[in-house]
């Protein structure tokens, strides 16, 4: 059963606070990545027409708890199930495929796709619940914080602290599902770092931000487990987390994320990629994790690293 869930409050610094990427981890209880190894042959028999209808019809099936894309060089539907998809699910995702004339590669990973509101380095809403803060990101003399819209739409106003007496600021905007992206206009500018905090006393600058590409080996920062490190498996995923809450456009990756941890940044050097939205799995044995890609989010509100 997919459900949302608040990850304990921690012990947050105030520089950490200023830099991770907010939470609401769709994230899961998995323990390891996906099983299955696509072939890498390509198909040149199916077109892109039947691959873009038989990721409409995976969308179709509505089974909670999948993810997946098109990978034109092989053919095919990658489709990842989580352990919450029955046989007769995987049967009927697999007739919906094979209809529309493309292939399915399927992968298999355990533990939950699941949404969880914690943190990267901790903000927290007003009423309750604490996600994390992800790039924070400007337009003109006008600084806001980039986090998961999973996280925005809980509430509007936004505290640098747990006792809720130090205001961030309020929300400008937010879209979840469909996509996973928000914005926080700050309340004092001076707050606004422009570097990604890595868990070790020091700080990554981010200059530019840029599209993910597949085999790119990236890293991501949250409050739950730090920093931790992986390559992009899969570009244009949907996950269906399950109550109507379906992304489109992920970033499907190998890089591990934990309760808290979610709406964390996505980065390689000083290039800004994207923000935690979900996954399945833990830092101990692995995983498979979202991301919103930033660029998407910078594009739709009209903002820039810096």
């Amino acid at each position: 059963m997919t459900f949302k869930r608040f990850a304990p409050l921690g012990a947050i610094s105030r520089h950490a606070r200023l830099i991770a990427v907010t939470s609401g981890l769709v994230t899961a209880v998995a323990l390891a990545a996906p099983t299955a190894v696509a072939q890498t042959t390509a198909d040149t028999t199916v077109t892109k027409a039947e691959l873009a209808d038989a990721s409409s019809a995976v969308r179709g099936a509505d089974v909670a708890g999948t993810a997946w894309y098109t990978d034109a060089s092989t053919g095919k539907v990658v489709v990842t199930v989580d352990s919450t998809v029955t046989a007769s699910e995987i049967a009927t995702i697999k007739k919906s495929v094979t209809d529309s004339g493309a292939k399915i590669d399927l992968k298999h990973t355990p533990g939950t796709f699941n949404k969880l509101i914690a943190g990267g380095q901790a903000i927290y809403a007003g009423g309750g619940g604490r996600c994390s803060l992800g790039f924070n990101v400007r337009s003109g003399s006008t600084y806001y914080a980039l986090t998961a819209g999973h996280c925005t739409e809980i509430g509007s106003t936004w505290y640098t602290n747990s006792g809720q007496t130090a205001v961030l600021g309020s929300r400008a905007g937010t879209s979840f599902p469909t996509n996973d992206y928000g914005l926080i206009r700050h309340s004092n500018s001076a707050n606004a770092d422009g570097r990604v905090y890595l868990y070790n006393g020091s700080y990554q600058d981010i200059t530019t931000a840029a599209n993910a590409r597949v085999g790119q080996a990236v890293k991501r920062s949250g409050s739950t487990t730090g920093v931790h490190s992986g390559t992009v498996t899969g570009l244009n995923a949907t996950v269906n987390y399950g109550g109507g809450d379906v992304v489109y456009g992920m970033i499907q990756t190998n890089v591990c994320a934990e309760p808290g941890d979610s709406g964390g940044s996505l980065f390689a050097g000083s290039t800004a990629l994207g923000l935690t939205s979900g996954g399945s799995g833990n830092c101990s044995s692995g995983g498979t994790t979202f991301f919103q890609p930033v660029t998407e989010a910078l594009s739709a509100y009209g903002v820039s690293v810096f």
